[in-house]
């Protein structure tokens, strides 16, 4: 399944339009994850707390946009497989291209830089409002907040 197919229709065409500029560019990246459960999201945050292995996101259910479809993690898709080699050009090229499609990424976040991240520029890096939103009116609250902010900025 196309893991854009399950987020923000507007944020998913964003990272679309990324990713055919880093093609022309000769950069190849993919959607490693998009729409998280709330569920997925507490087993991620159980790792190296309740459960094996390493502490991999400071956010339980509920705390990530994942939650809401309005994040995705990419990754360079290189000759090799997934690349996670921050300092290859390809990472710097997304991380310089992504502000001009209206996208933000978690590598500029100081207390724990999400270096795949990427979210809609218009909205907070915090999910308070995302769950107030959510309690409200569910995703489609969410999304129609969203849309809001997007139609306002233009």
């Amino acid at each position: 399944m196309d893991k854009l197919s399950l987020v923000h229709p507007l944020f998913a065409e964003r990272v679309r339009q990324l990713f055919q500029k880093l093609k022309e560019e000769g950069y190849d990246f993919i959607v490693t994850q998009g729409l998280r459960t709330w569920e997925e999201q507490n087993a991620l945050y159980a790792k190296g707390r309740t459960a094996p292995g390493p502490v991999v996101t400071k956010a339980p259910g509920g705390h990530s946009q994942h939650n809401f479809g309005l994040a995705v993690d990419v990754a360079p898709n290189g000759t090799n497989g997934l690349d996670w080699n921050l300092t290859h050009p390809a990472w710097q090229r997304i991380l310089a291209l992504a502000p001009s499609f209206k996208l933000s990424e978690g590598a500029q976040w100081r207390s724990f830089p999400d270096n795949p991240h990427l979210y809609p520029a218009e909205l907070p890096a915090t999910c308070e409002q995302f769950r107030e939103k959510y309690s409200a009116g569910g995703i489609r609250g969410v999304w129609a907040w969203f849309e809001s902010l997007c139609s306002s900025q233009n």
